[in-house]
């Protein structure tokens, strides 16, 4: 009788983990194709909880070109304004990833990256592939173009 308790158990425990997982590939589903209204669902629930180094996906469009940030790698940045009304600045690594020429204020760009939270909304990053392999790779999509 123990024995089919433990198996049991760990059965349901293994489903538990497996529900988890689903939930996860649902959120980054086709990363390429866009993003999901479940993105913009995860991003708000970030900035409303104040959560950091999370795989996010969205979208949003320019309210303010910022100059390239020069020390160490050099990143361009620029913020966008998304679905919920919050900013948030990206930081596009232009020494692993190409920069968004003719980048403007008004133009919409899809991201998938990593939010950090800060008191003005959040940073994405991390919008480019990862030359060690080590991380999930991220992008921007402007007019069509992808940069990674």
């Amino acid at each position: 009788m123990k024995k089919i308790l433990v198996i049991c158990l760990f059965g349901l425990a293994l489903f538990s983990f497996l529900d988890r997982k689903v939930s996860t590939t649902q959120i980054v589903q086709n990363v390429y194709a866009g993003y999901t209204a479940d993105s913009d669902s995860v991003l708000q629930n970030a900035i409303d909880n104040k959560l950091s180094n999370l795989q996010v996906g969205g979208s949003g469009y320019v309210v303010k070109i910022l100059a390239d940030d020069l020390k160490g790698s050099r990143h361009q940045r620029f913020i966008l304004k998304i679905a919920g009304g919050n900013t948030l600045l990206v930081a596009h690594n232009i020494d692993l990833a190409p920069r968004i020429e003719n980048l403007n204020v008004g133009d919409t760009v899809e991201f998938y990256g990593v939010y950090e939270f800060n008191n003005k909304g959040g940073v994405i990053h991390w919008t480019h592939r990862d030359p060690r392999g080590q991380h999930q790779s991220g992008w921007l999509k402007h007019n069509g173009s992808i940069y990674k």
